[in-house]
């Protein structure tokens, strides 16, 4: 299953989080680290609702890059 992270640098590292996936988060010092700790966030998340009989969410965030003006 292909899930979207956002990831964004912070003050003390990077953060991410899933617009599929509300209240699923992460954080880590470095982007590996981030990356790392939200695959594993999204696993336990889906492992939860799969524990109490949902069904995992059909992805429909998606990301592209729009070119504006500077």
């Amino acid at each position: 299953m292909r899930i979207l992270i956002i990831v964004e640098r912070t003050g003390t590292g990077y953060s991410a989080f899933s617009p599929d996936l509300p209240g699923c988060v992460a954080s880590g010092a470095t982007q590996s680290e981030v990356e790392v700790a939200m695959r594993g966030a999204i696993e336990l998340n889906l492992a939860g609702m799969r524990a109490e009989g949902m069904a995992p969410p059909e992805p429909q965030a998606y990301a592209t890059v729009v070119e504006v003006a500077a």
